[in-house]
Formats: structure tokens, C-alpha cells, sequence
């Protein structure tokens, strides 16, 4: 019987012995690899195809990102809000991104659906029609959209540092004008689903209470797609040879819009996972060094946070923040004071073992519930790498020394390697 009387013993979460649940690959008939977790209380579902379909792969700007927009917009037999109506009629919602290299389509449901759910979601992959109507209304409302978004500094700024780290033509920096809504047509979005959805690599994540007869609903609705291999090939950066840029979007605006970031290798790199600590210490969470001083300390400004960008190919490490036009200088001038902090001084150990307990409790977050998991295991799949990485990451940060911190920092938090805008 528990003793109420005694507070129960505080573990610190770096204590903990965190496992990532195994999934489960089932290998489809034409091939499709398909990665589950069955787990959960609930009798619901998360179904996600990924295609190789993003803008890392379209000739023409816009091309990717407006196919996979008008996926749901019309088949030949049903029309935009046939589609809509049949997945809300269910209960279920149905969503579409597009990212730099890959494309998908998700959908929620209850997993008693889905035998309803999975034949309409192939007839977006292979039948999907793309009216030139849907593509009108789409520009117009992206044509708004991105009017009023480049009046804002935080858009302006964050689109243009991608531009200056990866250079204007590459995938990464690579942006919408308004002309380019405008000479997308359908002909060319019609070729790219074509190429990317009907005949391209998919891969598909499924979590949740999976129904006894998952593998062969996949294969009666999936099994028969003429699936292709794509390679996502290397693309070489072209950055910006400047390095300091102040852009004045808005000249009556009282609020600035800081960007200072620096290249940096995708997690295949031996030092990716060690940064990830140096970088909580610096400015990924809320108790970060760069919050306590800039927004704590100095009250420039209501958050500041640093981060490694999620991209396969390449990555960059960013810092951003809004802060005050008047005290913009004095932003970017605290970020590099930090920075020589990192590079001078040894972190503390009850500062070190604060972040590793915070990092030890967002993995155990993630590992709550399947579609953390399955989001767990998406990650790690599509940048090619296995559950080691899971593990060695548990290990960095249990075990980075404060030596090794200070070292990263050394290497790689040098001010001349960053780009630095200030947007106002």
C-alpha cells in the first residue's frame, strides 16, 4: 500500500533507460515499403504516403508545391467537395505538405474506416485531374497570401537568410514571387504528379490500432502502383558572399526580424548529434542562454531560440528572433557575446546536467503514444539511418563532457561564419 505521507523519489530523466519501440515493415506487392506501429488505446489511425515529390524536384518554381495543393481538388469521378464531404462524412481529415524533398498526404481516421477511406485516397494518387479552375482560385488566393505576407519582417526575413545560406537557385532558398503563381499552368503541374505521384518512390508510416487485415487492404488499394526508384541527388549550395545584410521592409515598423545563421552537415555528420547539446545550451529551449540574457536579462525581446535545420540533404544552424528596431544591433552584438562565452568557458555541470535532463524529457515525450513513435521512426527512415542513431543520441547526451561542448563551440560558433539580417 502506498505511503502518502512520503513524497515519492525524484529520478532525473537522464537516469531513465529509454527504448524506441520497433516497428514493423511490411513490404507491399510492388514494393512499397510500408513501416507500422500497432499500439495505442484508441482504435484510431495515421496513414501517411511520402512521396519523392518536393520542390527539390521541379524544374520550375511553384511546380511541386502547387501539384500536391491540388491532389484533393477533383478526380474524374468526384469533384473538390465530393472529396471533402466523403473524408468529413467519416470523420477523418485528410492533409497534404510538400517539403524540399519529399511530398505526402496524411489522413486520421478511426480505424473501423478504413476500408472506406484508403480506395478514395487512390484515386487522388493516380486519378487526380488538376481543373484548371482549382489552379486559378490557388494562384489568386497564394497571390494574396504572399502580398500580405511580405509585408510582415518575420516572412521577409525568414525566406531571405535560406536564400543567402543555400544561394536563390537552390531547393532550400529558393522562393515565390508573385509572377511565378502566375506562369505555373496546368500542363506542367499535371506532368509533375504524373512523374512524382503516379510513377515515383513512396514510402508509407502507419500507427495507431491497426486492423487484422492491414497488409492486404494496402496491397488491394496500393499493391498495383507502377512505383519507380528516385534518388535525391546532390545539388551544390551557391551561398551569398556577403555576409551582413539590413533590409528596411516597412519603414514605419517598430519591430525587427533577426536571422544570423552558418552551413552546417545533415546528421551523417560524426558531430551533428554532439551540436544538438551545444545548441540546447545556446538557445534551444526556454531556459537557454541566449533567452535568459536577451529576453530575461535585457528584455529586447519575448523569445529567441536557435535550432539545426530539418532538411535530408543539408542543414542549417539558425538563430531567430523579433526584437525592438531600436535594439536590433544590440541583439545580433549579445548572440555573438554568447557564442564567446561557449567559446571561452567550460559549461558548468549543474548547467549541463539541466539541459540533458530537458533533452532526456522531449525524447521521452516523443515515445508517448504511436504516432509519436511512427514520427520517431519517419525521421530516422528517410534520412537514411536506423534505430542506432536513436540510441547514440540517448548515449551524446548522457555523456558529452564539458570539453567537448566547448570545443563544438570553438569549431563551429565563430562569428565570421555566419550570416547575419536584421529586417525591419
Amino acid at each position: 500500500m502506498l505511503n502518502r505521507t512520503k513524497a515519492p523519489q525524484i529520478i532525473d530523466a537522464v537516469n531513465f533507460k529509454l527504448s524506441l519501440k520497433p516497428c514493423v515493415k511490411i513490404i507491399l506487392k510492388n514494393g512499397v515499403e510500408v513501416y507500422t506501429i500497432d499500439a495505442g488505446a484508441e482504435e484510431v489511425l495515421s496513414i501517411e504516403w511520402v512521396f519523392a515529390a518536393g520542390n527539390w524536384f521541379e524544374e520550375k518554381n511553384l511546380v511541386a508545391a502547387t501539384a500536391n495543393f491540388l491532389l484533393k481538388n477533383g478526380t474524374s469521378k468526384k469533384t473538390a467537395f465530393e472529396i471533402n464531404e466523403h473524408f468529413e462524412y467519416y470523420g477523418s481529415f485528410l492533409n497534404k505538405t510538400c517539403h524540399s524533398e519529399t511530398a505526402s498526404i496524411s489522413l486520421h481516421c478511426l480505424t473501423r474506416h478504413a476500408g472506406e477511406l484508403l480506395p478514395v485516397v487512390r484515386e487522388l494518387i493516380m486519378d487526380s485531374t488538376m481543373p484548371e479552375e482549382e489552379l486559378i482560385t490557388y494562384r489568386q488566393n497564394m497571390k494574396q497570401r504572399l502580398t500580405v505576407n511580405l509585408k510582415k519582417s518575420d516572412f521577409v526575413a525568414s525566406r531571405t537568410i535560406d536564400a543567402l545560406v543555400y544561394g536563390e537557385q537552390h531547393p532550400y532558398g529558393r522562393y515565390s514571387r508573385g509572377e511565378d503563381f502566375d506562369s505555373v499552368t496546368r500542363d506542367e503541374v499535371l506532368a509533375f504528379y504524373r512523374k512524382y505521384y503516379q510513377k515515383s518512390k513512396l514510402t508509407m508510416f502507419i500507427a495507431g490500432k491497426l486492423p487484422n487485415n492491414l497488409e492486404q487492404i494496402l496491397n488491394d488499394n496500393f499493391g498495383d502502383l507502377p512505383i519507380n526508384d528516385v534518388t535525391v541527388g546532390d545539388i551544390p549550395a551557391s551561398p551569398a558572399e556577403e555576409k551582413k545584410y539590413r533590409i528596411s521592409n516597412d519603414p514605419d515598423g517598430v519591430q525587427g526580424s533577426i536571422r544570423i545563421a552558418r552551413p552546417f552537415p545533415n546528421r551523417h555528420h560524426p558531430d551533428f548529434i554532439k551540436v544538438q547539446v551545444l545548441n540546447t545550451i545556446l538557445g534551444g529551449f526556454f531556459g537557454s542562454r541566449l533567452m535568459t540574457n536577451i529576453r530575461e536579462d535585457k528584455g529586447y525581446t519575448y523569445g529567441i531560440h536557435s535550432y539545426l535545420q530539418n532538411n535530408i540533404k543539408q542543414s542549417a544552424w539558425l538563430i531567430s528572433t523579433e526584437a525592438g528596431r531600436d535594439v536590433g544591433e544590440a541583439t545580433v552584438n549579445e548572440v555573438y557575446a554568447e557564442m564567446k562565452l561557449l567559446r571561452d568557458e567550460p559549461v558548468d555541470e549543474e548547467e549541463l546536467q539541466l539541459v540533458r535532463n530537458y533533452m532526456m524529457g522531449i525524447i521521452l515525450g516523443d515515445l508517448d503514444g504511436p504516432f509519436h513513435i511512427i514520427s520517431r521512426w519517419k525521421n530516422i527512415i528517410l534520412n537514411n539511418l536506423d534505430e542506432t542513431y536513436f540510441y547514440q543520441s540517448i548515449d551524446t547526451i548522457k555523456t558529452i563532457s564539458a570539453r567537448e561542448i566547448q570545443a563544438l563551440a570553438n569549431k563551429y560558433l565563430q562569428p565570421e561564419s555566419f550570416y547575419e539580417l536584421i529586417v525591419v
